[in-house]
């Protein structure tokens, strides 16, 4: 029995699907979904153009379809599969292994990114327990990423070696110029990846602990914690989302920015957000403007969390005055009666702040702010311009910066998050 057998058993969708046997020194693994990818070879291009690490790499590419896949995006499956054979014969010499299957409709139904993701997370799996290898690292591609050549340099160097490291987020920048994407898809990403960062930095801003970026293909994790965290979920978007919300309380979650991964910033109708979705809602809006949400959340987030000392040494009867403490908007968010009974419950399991803290924010965690700023948003703050509310924290964080260009303010959330993360 290798440290995965009983997980492989009860939760892996599907038998072994590689029959090769894994080098024993393998160390990471690269899976990478793929569903109407011609140009996937890029990617692969990409990924041998990167310094060998000193342990094995293997990649990993699960073509997929889902239920409604038109006859085009499967005839465009074949050449993808093609592909990436013409691609592995004319690169016999390539320091990693490749392996491609082609899965989806005849088998369970439900494809999309969260089941392509999980289909190749656990055909990893099964091979480092082959290997007895549980902290062998799975890392998530895909098929439209370009990557930094130090990329599996900075994996091995930065988490494979360091025990205490479990999962990671990877920094990562969507092109900004270029002749591959026209002009007004290029400032759109920009204008959305503005969203991310300063997302990123406001919550940074609040206190809240746990601040990571959630992109599907910029996430690494080791073997046996994704077995812990039960393993990717099948879900058709936000998967990447969910995946972290179950890593990051485990702790030994950080995030990797000595490298890059390179999203592409195409337009896309697969899920209903995200990157693609937003790049297409955006283009059909032909719109220069770009909403989100309102620094005063932050602040209210930031009061907040500096109350949870307080609220830690309040009594029972002494916490209905407390909640009068808590921002005019988080009180229309909570229920007052759940509230207090969810703090008597986190102080009566607690014995001291830093475990207090620790449950207090796994109860108010990322799922719950998300719930509050969409809350939020609709009864009680309007959503700002992107420059706008990007510009307003960068003035509250007492940095002074005079352009209000998108571009020009996205570039410098870009340095402010590499230098904060060295």
């Amino acid at each position: 029995m290798g440290f995965a057998s009983t997980y492989l058993e009860e939760r892996a969708l599907f038998p072994q699907k590689i029959e090769e046997a894994p080098d024993r020194e393998t160390g990471i693994i690269v899976v990478v979904p793929a569903y109407n990818e011609p140009g996937i070879t890029t990617l692969l291009d990409s990924l041998a153009k990167c310094g060998e690490p000193e342990c094995k790499v293997e990649v990993i590419i699960v073509i997929n379809a889902p239920d409604e896949a038109t006859r085009e995006s499967l005839e465009n499956n074949t050449i993808t599969f093609d592909n990436i054979g013409s691609w592995k014969k004319n690169n016999t010499n390539c320091f990693f292994r490749l392996f491609v299957f082609m899965i989806g409709q005849p088998s369970i139904s439900g494809w999309g990114v969260g089941l392509a993701r999980k289909t190749g997370m656990d055909e990893a799996i099964r091979r480092f327990n082959n290997i007895n290898k549980p902290d062998g690292v799975i890392l998530n591609l895909d098929a439209d990423c370009i990557v930094e050549k130090n990329y599996f340099l900075a994996v091995y160097n930065e988490f494979l070696k360091k025990s205490n490291r479990t999962a990671c987020s990877i920094y990562f920048e969507h092109p900004l110029s270029g002749t591959s994407y026209p002009g007004n898809i290029l400032n759109y990403i920009a204008l959305y990846e503005l969203h991310l960062r300063y997302y990123f930095q406001g919550l940074a801003y609040s206190g809240f602990p746990y601040v990571f970026h959630t992109v599907g293909s910029a996430i690494g994790v080791k073997a046996l914690p994704y077995i812990k965290a039960g393993g990717m979920n099948r879900r058709k978007a936000g998967e990447d989302f969910y995946f972290i919300q179950k890593l990051v309380p485990a702790g030994g979650y950080f995030n990797l920015s000595s490298t890059t991964v390179y999203p592409s910033p195409r337009a896309s109708g697969r899920v209903p957000f995200g990157t693609g979705a937003s790049i297409a809602k955006l283009s059909a809006d032909k719109s220069s403007t770009f909403l989100t949400y309102n620094i005063l959340a932050f602040k209210e987030l930031k009061t907040f969390f500096e109350l949870t000392g307080v609220f830690f040494e309040s009594r029972h009867r002494v916490l209905y005055d407390k909640f009068s403490m808590i921002p005019p908007g988080l009180r229309l968010f909570l229920d007052e009666k759940e509230w207090i009974e969810k703090m008597m419950e986190v102080k009566n399991n607690t014995s001291g702040i830093l475990s207090f803290e620790k449950r207090f924010f796994g109860w108010f965690n990322m799922f719950r702010i998300v719930k509050y700023l969409n809350f939020i948003h609709k009864n009680f703050f309007e959503k700002r311009p992107v420059n706008v509310a990007a510009a307003e924290l960068l003035d509250v964080l007492g940095m002074t910066f005079e352009s209000n260009e998108p571009l020009d303010l996205l570039l410098f959330y870009r340095s402010l998050e590499r230098a904060t993360s060295l």
